[in-house]
């Protein structure tokens, strides 16, 4: 019998807490925690009497001494953290301090610093190691599944990879002028951050949506993106043998561009705290609190997601393209779960990597990011766990 300790209550979670009760063989127990318990009491009312024994409780993720008294009270046999990216260090502590083996989907930033690197979190693996207990990072889809298609390709299509562009695009319409699909303030700080891409061992900065391409997008059409720094090329470049290019690109649409422009300009984007009739506020923080809550977009969101990887290498000394994808529906993902598609391709990776350690195939003691790990079982679960992957083996390249 498995227990598992699931930190987070937004659409992410809820995602995740769906797919966990259907799976209830490997997840018989859950107990929801967060900063806010009467919204892990309303997830528990829809999932109730679904053949997992679901509990709640009220934590800080911040607070160590309250996540080690949590965990101790519950004994569970894995923390799923789907709070925020600021609490990783602080869970990833409790976990040591109770051997308790831990899965994320994003890796730490502070909150004082738009920055986010793993290096803090792979500081962690020694003293994991040497506790017996297993940490995953980004187990979500970008980063996550794009990490596993990457293993996958390796494994089964290439004897090296050269090159490989990761390209997100969701084809969603809310219907605000202005909105994001995850935390506003998550997601402001990394569209708004200076770019980045890996080629020839180093790390090449662009000025914030500098370069722009177009693509057709499967069953979303033709789109323009960006190429941002996101996590996983840190990581990608480190484990993924034979890379001579790695980038990463988002689409946006020319409506989120001109708003987010506008916000820049007039400081509200800005994370340093400024005087507001004798209180200090993060400008930010604040703009979070008057946009749209995520997890309202679900109703009234329709279109697509096609997320994937084009990958470039050698086969048996001859030349190779090849490209993994995904397609989600916006409408079908929430009649599901409540949740649209930007949660959902989050929460179901998530679930399977927590599922793949409790089952033991993932199961080996230290810090390891998703593309360290078999694919194989991952990528099976993802087709039966409402994420199918499509195979193309003549894709078109991103110039």
């Amino acid at each position: 019998m498995s227990r598992l300790l699931l930190i987070g209550a937004g659409g992410v979670a809820r995602v995740a807490a769906y797919k966990c009760v259907q799976n209830s063989d490997v997840f018989q127990e859950i107990c929801i925690a967060s900063r806010t318990l009467e919204k892990c009491e309303e997830l528990k009312a829809e999932l109730d009497c679904k053949g997992t024994e679901i509990t709640t409780a009220q934590v800080d993720a911040d607070d160590v001494e309250q996540l080690i008294e949590l965990i101790n009270s519950y004994q569970p046999d894995l923390i799923l953290h789907l709070a925020l990216p600021y609490q990783n260090l602080s869970i990833m502590d409790a976990c040591l301090a109770t051997g308790t083996d831990y899965i994320d989907t994003a890796n730490y930033e502070p909150r004082d610093t738009a920055k986010f690197e793993y290096k803090w979190q792979w500081d962690y693996h020694e003293r994991f190691k040497k506790a017996g207990i297993t940490a995953i990072l980004g187990s979500g889809f970008d980063p996550g599944v794009t990490g596993v298609f990457s293993a996958y390709a390796l494994k089964h299509h290439f004897d090296e990879i050269n090159y490989i562009d990761i390209l997100d695009c969701n084809g969603g319409d809310h219907g605000y002028p202005f909105a994001t699909n995850f935390n506003p303030e998550i997601n402001i700080r990394e569209v708004s951050a200076k770019g980045r891409y890996w080629e020839n061992g180093i790390f090449i900065e662009t000025e914030p949506m500098e370069i722009k391409r177009e693509y057709y997008f499967e069953e979303v059409g033709l789109k323009d993106m960006y190429l941002l720094y996101h996590e996983e090329l840190e990581s990608l470049a480190k484990f993924m043998p034979g890379i001579k290019r790695i980038r990463f690109f988002m689409t946006f649409g020319e409506s989120y561009l001109t708003h987010l422009k506008c916000l820049e300009n007039v400081g509200m984007t800005s994370i340093e705290p400024i005087d507001y009739e004798g209180k200090q506020i993060i400008p930010l923080q604040f703009l979070k609190a008057v946009l749209p809550d995520p997890a309202s977009l679900g109703p009234r969101t329709v279109g697509k997601t096609n997320i994937g990887v084009i990958f470039q290498g050698k086969k048996d000394g001859k030349d190779k393209v090849y490209r993994l994808y995904n397609i989600c529906d916006h409408q079908e993902a929430y009649k599901e779960t409540g949740a649209q598609a930007v949660s959902y391709t989050t929460g179901v990776p998530a679930m399977i990597g927590a599922k793949m350690i409790l089952e033991g195939k993932w199961k080996k003691p230290g810090v390891f990011n998703i593309e360290q790990m078999d694919p194989d079982p991952f990528m099976e679960d993802l087709n039966r766990n409402g994420l199918p992957w499509i195979e193309d083996f003549d894709p078109t390249l991103v110039p």
